[in-house]
């Protein structure tokens, strides 16, 4: 299942426009910001969809019994660019266990890439809900290997996948992949370029959140 945050008007497709816009790129805060709070609201749509279980509780005043998530998920992200839209799933499930993954592309003289993950760091995954970010959804290599890996670790029992933009055959590619996920999107682009960027797109995410890098 796919769902488009923008299909309709809201404060997530203003934030998208923000994220999109070159002037208001310049503000690196904002930008982080902004992917941060896209990533809340899916964590919120998703938390609706968790098992519940009631807890009873006293209040200064009387007892009462109160609905609670029933576990807490896993919240995983690639490294670099993800880290704002995890935190975003983090400020909302403050309780959850964390993955970490350094999934990227290597890129060759002939422009070619290809996708290489040297570091994996994650909790028991065996039956429990996996919430994956990465704020560019393109062609979707790095994201089916990073799962991938994950998945070695252990079954889990739902997989929702987290972006701020995504493009059409990158959802292609990894619903192919993992037929079973929900994948939340800021917004869906149609085209990617030679290179494999989405267009319109936003530009690099990583670069604009935390600086530009040098390519090794």
């Amino acid at each position: 299942m796919v769902v488009n945050l923008s299909a309709s008007c809201s404060l997530v497709s203003n934030w998208v426009t923000e994220l999109r816009d070159v002037t208001v790129q310049q503000d690196r805060m904002r930008f982080r910001r902004n992917l941060e709070r896209i990533a809340e609201v899916i964590g919120y749509e998703i938390s609706k969809k968790m098992s519940s279980t009631e807890k009873n509780i006293h209040t200064p005043l009387a007892p009462t019994t109160v609905k609670v998530l029933a576990a807490q998920p896993v919240l995983a992200t690639i490294l670099r660019a993800g880290l704002p839209m995890h935190n975003g799933l983090l400020n909302y499930f403050d309780h959850a266990d964390n993955a970490f993954l350094s999934a990227y592309r290597k890129h060759h003289a002939d422009g070619s890439f290809d996708i290489s993950l040297e570091y994996m760091s994650c909790p028991e995954l065996k039956d429990r809900v996996l919430i994956i970010s990465d704020p560019m959804l393109a062609t979707g290599a790095s994201l089916v290997k990073a799962i991938e890996h994950l998945k070695a670790v252990g079954s889990y029992s739902e997989l929702h996948i987290c972006c701020a933009i995504a493009c059409a055959p990158g959802i292609a590619h990894v619903e192919k992949a993992f037929p079973e996920a929900t994948i939340w999107c800021g917004a869906i682009d149609e085209q990617l370029t030679d290179k494999g960027y989405i267009l319109p797109g936003l530009g690099d995410a990583g670069d604009l959140a935390f600086g530009e890098k040098i390519q090794h």
